[in-house]
């Protein structure tokens, strides 16, 4: 083997060295990025679970405000009502097919 043969084998060597080196880096990377996804996509599903305990919340607040009206809007509460009876109904009829 010649001394150019040599050098460029050495080369070769060290080259595909540092592609390994760069694949083992990538996967690394991949890895804690698939971690870091896994965790965020948690606590995306944690917040819009927790946004609609507080809309739930927040709806059933206006209800009983609605309802505790002294002398207030009378008329308002009435629509609330009528609202809330409607929502049972087709309920109750989703419920009989």
């Amino acid at each position: 083997m010649t001394e150019k043969e040599k050098q460029l084998l050495s080369t070769f060597e060290a080259r595909l060295r540092h592609l390994i080196y760069m694949h083992d880096e990538l996967k690394r990377e991949s890895t804690e990025l698939k971690q870091l996804l896994a965790t965020k996509e948690n606590e995306i599903q944690r917040l819009q679970d927790e946004l609609t305990q507080l809309n739930k919340n927040y709806t059933n607040l206006k209800t009983a405000t609605a309802i505790s009206l002294n002398g207030g809007d009378v008329n308002e509460t009435k629509q609330r009502l009528s609202r809330l009876v409607r929502e049972v109904d087709k309920c109750i009829a989703l419920l009989n097919e």
